[in-house]
């Protein structure tokens, strides 16, 4: 029989078990000698949790948020600093001339109140830029890039998120939100004697990047997913004796060859973190990108102290043996409460943002490793899960997320000084997945830190979060 078999044997075995706690099955008794017995326990224990949070993460080039919105959770005020990619080898054709450049900046969707304008501004990053190599957190300064001494837009633009705006329907009929700014004359001079395409490094010396953002407004927050510069040009050549003119257009994009920083303010953070805290014994809170996230403490000296305890077992000789622990399953159950099932027309203030798809149960102690190492999920560090639907016992519609331990607490168990507790954080994540060229599969190629929005209110400790533990002796 297979390991997985033997487990849920073993696992509806102890639910037969009377009362749940504390009390021994003997698998096999007429057959085996007492040493020999299986036992089989229950348990459930209580764990501690809190609201934990840190200054910034580290910002990803894979789309970032513009915008200002203000919620029941603080307000977010979002900006992009962007280098452009320099196409490499390109030339201009020698008798070419400007016309214009135009920034455009495609968004997938929104957060808030998408009839609620914003003011878009650009601005050169004229103080500094950054290098491929490094890394950036969601909160660096700007002001050690970028002076704003004035915008490169022609004028700054007004927009509203759920209009078509300059929008382009693709090759199937569906829109693609966009968005077309002309640059000023002054930029599209300077940048126009831009000849230097031989490398990132030269042509980055001479364009440092670009710092958008929004002027007013506080209702919404775009998903940014491309910045492009488009430069505009004419140039004539001779065809049967006589000149023709020809316009093109040469693209500068914002994509993975260059680096993107998502710029992330939280203003009076620390005020409505504390107000989430005078909430924490009914609920904690993991928010995006806020660095928002809740820290569950196991209690693993109990619960190696109390399965110890329960594995010696006493033969009819008055000898005592030690059976060898395994913890067959030790699920945890985190039950989310804001999760909102009407339709948009009906969405408030306090519904705009939602809880996350994925969500990470991670050591805390590893937490800077894992991503660094661009690590996946394991059973023994991080365990991955995702937001599920359940029914309740009387019929309602339940929303969790739930997550096995039994192989991190039988490595634990097996520990010769185990930990007086654990420190495991909860913390949003994007998944991305993908399948092998010999494999139909699909399967976890990365995680990262959540940088679109969301907000996941769950049941603190003190009020539904238990671990439950089925576990046996050999």
């Amino acid at each position: 029989m297979k390991k997985s078999g033997i487990i849920w044997i073993l696992i509806a075995l102890c639910w037969l078990i009377a009362g749940c706690k504390s009390d021994v099955t003997n698998a096999g008794a007429s057959e085996l000698g007492e040493d020999d017995k299986i036992i089989v326990l229950a348990d459930t224990f209580s764990l501690q949790s809190e609201i934990d949070s840190c200054a910034a993460i580290i910002s990803q080039a894979d789309s970032c948020l513009l915008g200002e919105l203000e919620t029941d959770y603080g307000l977010l005020r979002a900006s992009i600093l962007t280098q452009l990619a320099c196409p490499e080898g390109y030339r201009y054709p020698d008798n070419a001339k400007i016309d214009s450049i135009c920034l455009f900046m495609y968004y997938s969707s929104w957060v808030g109140d998408g009839m609620s304008p914003l003011s878009i501004n650009a601005y050169l990053m004229d103080k500094g830029t950054f290098t491929y190599s490094g890394t950036y957190p969601t909160d660096l300064k700007i002001d050690d890039y970028c002076s704003r001494k004035a915008s490169i837009l022609t004028n700054h633009r007004v927009v509203v998120a759920s209009e078509k705006l300059d929008s382009i329907a693709n090759s199937s009929g569906k829109y693609v939100p966009m968005l077309r700014m002309r640059l000023n004359d002054d930029f599209t001079q300077e940048f126009w004697k831009i000849k230097s395409f031989e490398s990132q490094e030269e042509f980055n010396k001479l364009f440092n990047g670009l710092l958008i953002e929004t002027s007013f407004g506080s209702s919404t927050i775009l998903n940014v997913s491309d910045v492009a510069l488009g430069v505009f040009y004419h140039f004539s050549y001779p065809k049967a004796g006589k000149d023709t003119t020809v316009s093109d257009m040469k693209a500068f994009y914002a994509n993975s060859e260059v680096r993107i920083i998502n710029h992330l303010e939280y203003r009076d953070k620390k005020e409505w973190i504390d107000s989430l805290k005078n909430d924490s014994n009914k609920y904690n809170y993991i928010i995006a990108p806020a660095g928002v996230r809740t820290r569950i403490r196991v209690p693993i000296k109990e619960i190696v102290g109390t399965i110890y305890d329960k594995m010696v077992v006493e033969l009819p000789s008055g000898e005592k043996i030690d059976k060898r622990p395994y913890v067959n399953l030790a699920q945890l159950y985190v039950n989310v409460e804001n999760v909102f099932t009407g339709t948009a027309s009906e969405k408030k203030r306090n519904d705009w943002l939602q809880p996350a798809p994925y969500m990470l149960l991670i050591r805390e102690s590893s937490i800077d490793r894992f991503f660094a190492n661009k690590e996946l999920p394991s059973d023994t560090c991080a365990i991955l899960g995702s937001l599920l639907q359940g029914t309740d016992s009387i019929g309602n519609t339940t929303y969790y997320y739930t997550y096995d331990l039994s192989v991190l607490l039988t490595n634990e168990l097996r520990m010769e000084t185990p930990d007086e507790e654990l420190n495991m954080v909860l913390m949003p994540i994007t998944v991305t997945s993908g399948t092998t060229t010999n494999s139909t599969t699909t399967t976890i190629t990365s995680v990262q830190q959540q940088q679109t929005i969301s907000a996941t209110q769950i049941r603190s400790a003190k009020n539904g979060m238990d671990l439950k533990l089925v576990y046996s002796g050999f």
